[in-house]
């Protein structure tokens, strides 16, 4: 280990460097989603607190996940391009060191739920351990992306029930729509590391889908976007929704022209802007219901 690491300067950077704080386009994927739910379930502006409590616990429990996902993978991230350098991987931070960092993290966004209602809290936990099974899910699932897309959809129904105090079929339902746009976005990603994966034996839904994986993709984001659609119309259908909407499917179209020769640097980059889809559903969903109100 450098002098500069053992510093605390030093090792703040590394645990920045950990949880991903230089790219929030993971947190921000999760966060839009359980805006949206959060908007639905109080039907317009939900208040700071929950507001609060969302923004930070997203953020808490992404890095959280990073954290616990870095150790669990720490054998496979040496021998991929992208992520040999991480600092568990690379030795720099030691696997417990990071649990423990991923066990505060944790902790901090449980403190912050509890500032809600029972039902929120009593949803946190079964969304902490999905999230903490997801690493694993690669050694033996074909589609581990699906594992992943339950783990980023759970906002849904602990938005509702933090605003409502239960959750109705509705968050269930969009819990399912999101898990596409999951599986959409992180076969892109899964595509990237492809040829790594195949080479370490890890199972994605890049190496499952094959040659048929740019259809697959869009065949998920047009699913996603048609459950949304067809879930939310009968509640918040409007111009500004059906603007979302319409500019989402845009988004869409310019993400299935990036990955169309199946580049890394294309896949990622499309990847990386999904968050300004899950943004533009949210906003217009938001819009129309405050011109409602």
């Amino acid at each position: 280990m450098s002098a500069s690491a053992s510093q605390p300067a030093g090792r703040l950077a590394l645990y920045l460097d950990l949880i991903r704080w230089d790219r929030p386009a993971g947190w921000l994927l999760l966060l839009w989603p359980s805006l949206s739910a959060l908007w639905l379930a109080a039907d317009g502006w939900p208040g700071w607190h929950l507001l609060a409590v969302f923004v930070l616990g997203t953020i808490l429990m992404r890095s959280a996940g990073c954290c616990a996902n870095d150790v669990a993978d720490r054998q496979y991230d040496r021998h991929v391009q992208r992520t040999a350098q991480r600092p568990v991987t690379s030795g720099r931070i030691a696997p417990r060191e990071a649990l423990l960092l991923g066990a505060g993290l944790a902790f901090a966004a449980f403190l912050l739920v509890l500032t809600t209602t029972a039902a929120a809290v009593a949803w946190s936990v079964p969304a902490l351990l999905i999230a903490i099974a997801y690493p694993y899910a690669k050694r033996f699932f074909a589609m581990p992306q699906a594992v992943l897309g339950v783990a980023f959809s759970f906002g849904i129904p602990i938005a509702y029930a933090a605003a409502q105090g239960s959750v109705p079929a509705l968050a269930w339902a969009l819990l399912l729509a999101n898990l596409f746009w999951v599986l959409a976005y992180d076969t892109e990603y899964a595509m990237v590391d492809r040829d790594d994966d195949l080479r370490i034996g890890i199972k994605t839904s890049a190496i499952t889908l094959g040659r048929f994986d740019v259809a697959a993709v869009a065949a998920f984001y047009l699913l996603h976007l048609l459950l949304w659609g067809a879930l939310l119309w009968p509640q918040v259908g409007g111009l500004w929704f059906g603007l979302g909407l319409a500019l989402a499917l845009a988004q869409v179209g310019w993400h299935l022209w990036l990955i169309r020769a199946r580049s890394r640097e294309a896949c990622f980059r499309a990847f990386r802007l999904n968050h300004w889809l899950g943004c533009t559903l949210f906003v217009g969903l938001a819009l129309e219901l405050a011109l409602r109100g």
